[in-house]
Parts: structure tokens; sequence; C-alpha cells
């Protein structure tokens, strides 16, 4: 019996390589002889980098780069094991799990960092590039990533402008002369669900401006230097970028791939799916089993078990879910995207103990809807 286990990460306890041996030691308290695959998964936002290189046995590579307010700090990226194409998040270096609550501040958060980490994987050889754009602190449109590779942002007197958000308020031209010349020659995969428009009500500054520390002043002041910032993009690109779709991911970065990488945007969980080769791995399971901390509706617009429950469909394939918690009002919705439904929490484990010993509890419940499997047959 072959049992692929490629559960996502159960946020604030459990990454999704530890959640995937978690289960794996459930299976092997019934059977020590079922064949379990290891694939842990991501759906484009934040532990992404790190489900690729584990589920791939890759490797990581750690240096100093800028945080969001231009702090240093160590940061990382992921070779995937085809030693080929490189893996890196923008919440990584550029992200919000890099600021204190009260550190927020979109008007100087800058992504620079994550373009550091995009310059040194194309220093040490790397041409292939998978990039997952959740969880940003900055609404810069990508300048920083931009300033890093070596762009210049300019203002009307040919100054250079400042990193963040805020400095794109006086953008006047782009001097894209010193521009690295190894983007053109580089591919990027671009792990995205957002489809939110550069500007405007639906745009990057208004719908996510907030949570990344803008006021509603903030958040209008921000809408009109990205449309600046689109402006003076489509005069030196001739792409406009002002209603272009996905081109409001993480604060605009997504418009900045559009505009200046030969990138190709795609949802989150194919992009991982396809990485780690899950659809070559299902032909021969007899069962799939996936997870993630709290299951709702949410997980039906593409988060990793709904990617994990079409393709164990498409293969003809029984899939199970494991989580920490699902939604009861959501359960009905969720039954028929999977064989069986699970959850860890009940009367018996509260949210405290379900978070504290996320290890334990998973193996047990794996194991216990492991022996019922046996039993029934699958």
């Amino acid at each position: 019996m072959k049992v692929i286990l490629a559960p996502d990460s159960f946020k604030g306890s459990l990454t999704a390589i530890e959640a995937a041996e978690a289960m794996a030691a459930g299976i092997r308290d019934v059977d020590p002889g079922i064949q379990t695959v290891l694939l842990p998964a991501a759906d484009g936002g934040e532990g992404t980098m790190r489900s690729l290189v584990d589920a791939t046995k890759g490797e990581y590579v750690s240096l100093s780069v800028e945080d969001p307010l231009g702090r240093p700090i160590e940061a990382t990226y992921g070779i995937l094991g085809d030693g080929e194409t490189c893996a890196i998040e923008i919440a990584e270096a550029s992200g919000l799990m890099r600021l204190m609550g009260y550190e927020k501040n979109p008007l100087v958060a800058s992504s620079y960092g994550t373009g550091e980490l995009i310059v040194h994987a194309l220093d040490n050889g790397y041409r292939k590039f998978i990039i997952g754009l959740g969880g940003s602190a900055t609404n810069d449109g990508g300048a920083g990533i931009l300033q890093a590779l070596g762009m210049r942002l300019l203002n009307k007197e040919g100054v250079e402008l400042p990193k963040g958000g805020g400095g794109l308020e006086h953008i006047y031209s782009i001097d894209s002369g010193n521009w690295d010349a190894r983007i053109s020659k580089s591919e990027f995969l671009i792990a995205s669900d957002v489809k939110n428009p550069f500007v405007g009500s639906e745009g990057a500054s208004a719908i996510f401006g907030p949570q990344k520390g803008a006021t509603p002043a903030d958040v209008d002041s921000l809408d009109r230097n990205l449309h600046k910032f689109a402006d003076a993009i489509e005069r030196e690109t001739g792409i406009a970028l002002h209603s272009k779709e996905g081109a409001g991911a993480a604060g605009g970065a997504g418009g900045a791939f559009q505009a200046f990488f030969n990138c190709e945007m795609r949802q989150g969980i194919d992009v991982v799916l396809e990485a780690i080769g899950f659809e070559r791995h299902a032909k021969d399971a007899d069962l799939i089993i996936t997870g993630e901390g709290k299951t709702d509706l949410q997980t039906l617009s593409g988060k990793t078990p709904f990617g994990i429950a079409k393709t164990a469909h498409r293969e003809g394939k029984p899939v199970i879910l494991i989580s920490g918690a699902v939604d009861e009002e959501s359960r009905d919705v969720l039954i028929p995207l999977f064989t069986e439904v699970h959850a860890i929490m009940d009367e018996y484990v509260s949210v405290e103990d379900a978070i504290a010993n996320a290890f334990d509890h998973l193996r047990k419940k794996t194991k216990k809807v492991m022996e019922s499997i046996t039993e029934k047959g699958v």
C-alpha cells in the first residue's frame, strides 16, 4: 500500500514537513510496511519555499539582506532538488513576519531585500525562479525589487527616489540603463492567487494596505503613488499595469514582475504541485492524505487541500483530510471533495492543547484514521 502525505503547514504549530512526518509516524504505528511518500505542500503563501525544498529534497541558501525597513537580517531562499530552480518568497525578506505590529508602515516598507535575494541567486548561476508573493509588508509596487536589480527611479530633478511606497509620490522617470541584463535570460514562475489590479478601489493599496498598517489617508496616498508609478512604467515599457489582473499582488510587486520580467503568473497551489511532481506520484498511490491548520470555506478558494483534492479526483484516488480544526458550517460543502474529513480538535482536545501538542495529536489522529481504513480496505 502506498500513501501520499501532502499537508500544508499547521500555522502556529507545524511546518508542512513536520505535519507530513507526524502523519507518517501515525501510519507506521498501524503498519510499518505501508509505504509513505512525504510531499509537503503549500498554496503560494508563506511556507511555499520550504515546502518546495523539503518535498524535492533540495537545499537552502542564507545571506544578509535588508528587511522591509532597511535593517540587516538573515534571509533564506531555496534550491529545488533539480539543482536548477530557485524558490524565493517575498515574505522571507520583505514580509509582515519581519515586523512588530507597531512597525508596520507601507509608506516606508520596501521590497529591496527580495531583490537582493534574486541578485544573489543570479550571481550563483540560477536562471529559473519560482516566486511566492504572499505575506508582504510592502506597498511599493515592487519598486524595491527593481532598485536592487539596478533600476533607478527618478524624480523630476533626476534624483533617485527613497525606498518605500511613500517615495513613489515623486516618481517622474525610470532609468533602466543599469538594469541587470541576466533577468532577460531568466524564467520566473509567479505563484499568486491574487487577481487584484495595481490601483483603484480593488487595487493593492485599497484592499491590502490596511493590513500592512495603512490608515485611510495612507491608502489614498499609496494608491495615488502607485498610479504615478504605473504611468511611469507605461511610458518606459508600453505596459499599462493600472487595471492589469494580478498586478496588485504583494503590494504591487505582481505588477513589477509583469512589466519587467519574463514571467508567468499562476495559481499558487498549481505551481507547487507541478514543482513537486505531485501528479506523477499520485498515479500509483492507493491513498492521499492532506490537511492544514484550519479548514473552512476559504479552503475552496485555492488552498492546499483543495488543490490536492482536485488532483486526487482526476487520478481517481481516495483523499482524506485531517486538519487541526474543521469549520462545522463548511463541512457539508467539504464532504464532496474528500473521501473523509477529520479534525484534531474535538470535545476532548482544546485549541491550546491542539497547538501545543500538534505533532502527537496529528500522529494519533492519523493512526486512528488508518486503522479504520485498513479494516475497511481502500
